[in-house]
């Protein structure tokens, strides 16, 4: 028998790939996301819309091990951060929750703030009480719409927080981690951001904000998310290998 493959097609007339999976389960463990797009509807960007229908993780049967059997049992472990940006953080798990989120899965929620300094113990002692507080809302909202779903709660501290994160997903076992995505800013905004605050640095290599970092250095699959405007609705999904695919909700 010919091995499996995911189908991924994009927008424009023509333009369709085969993906071969990797295993069973998301990203390294081969749960895979297929992209299929609606080549009669077309965002601006020239990438087709694409329907929460036709968005699906798929899950490759061909290499059937005990692994795979008992990961079905005890479901995925999906890590969704929760940053200082609260309308980012509840895109990403309003989209984790509609799209990804089984009955069986574990989803745990990760905030990473900056260490305190001496001078600053107050504000730190407020920022992370804040951050609790906000971290166990998220949870309780959780636990409403998905009561079956397993809600766990890590808050870390860090300077640089994309290693941090790469980190705590690799120490979980997370079988997918989920970011939320900045909003594009004007160019002229962009343009100065290159020239003085392209600031990450790892292996010689330069990282624009902490949604690259983890999508380019985490073991696990990871899509950062973010709300298409209200107009027209669904998400903009980057991943790996794909940015900004927009996902009808």
């Amino acid at each position: 028998m010919g091995r499996k493959y995911g189908r991924l097609c994009i927008g424009r007339p023509g333009a369709c790939f085969r993906v071969k999976p990797r295993s069973s389960s998301f990203g390294s463990s081969g749960q895979k996301a297929e992209f299929l797009c609606n080549n009669n509807k077309k965002s601006s960007s020239s990438v087709g819309g694409v329907s929460s229908e036709e968005f699906s993780m798929i899950k490759d049967d061909h290499d059937g091990d005990h692994d795979d059997i008992e990961d079905e049992k005890s479901g995925n472990k999906i890590m969704v951060v929760v940053d200082s940006n609260l309308d980012e953080a509840k895109g990403a798990l309003d989209w984790a929750l509609s799209h990804t989120v089984q009955t069986q899965d574990t989803l745990v929620l990760l905030h990473v703030s900056k260490p305190s300094t001496q001078g600053a113990n107050s504000n730190a002692k407020v920022n992370n009480l804040r951050a609790t507080e906000l971290l166990h809302s998220m949870k309780n909202n959780c636990q409403r719409k998905r009561p079956g779903v397993k809600v766990e709660i890590e808050m870390l501290q860090g300077k640089e927080r994309g290693p941090i994160i790469v980190e705590a997903a690799k120490r979980q076992r997370v079988s997918l981690l989920v970011l939320g995505q900045k909003r594009k800013k004007s160019v002229w905004w962009s343009l100065m951001k290159k020239i003085t605050r392209w600031t990450t640095r790892n292996n010689g290599k330069r990282w624009r904000d902490i949604a690259e970092y983890c999508i380019e250095n985490a073991a696990c699959m990871t899509i950062a998310v973010r709300r298409k405007n209200r107009k027209l609705g669904g998400y903009l999904i980057t991943t790996k290998r794909h940015k900004n695919f927009w996902l009808l909700a």
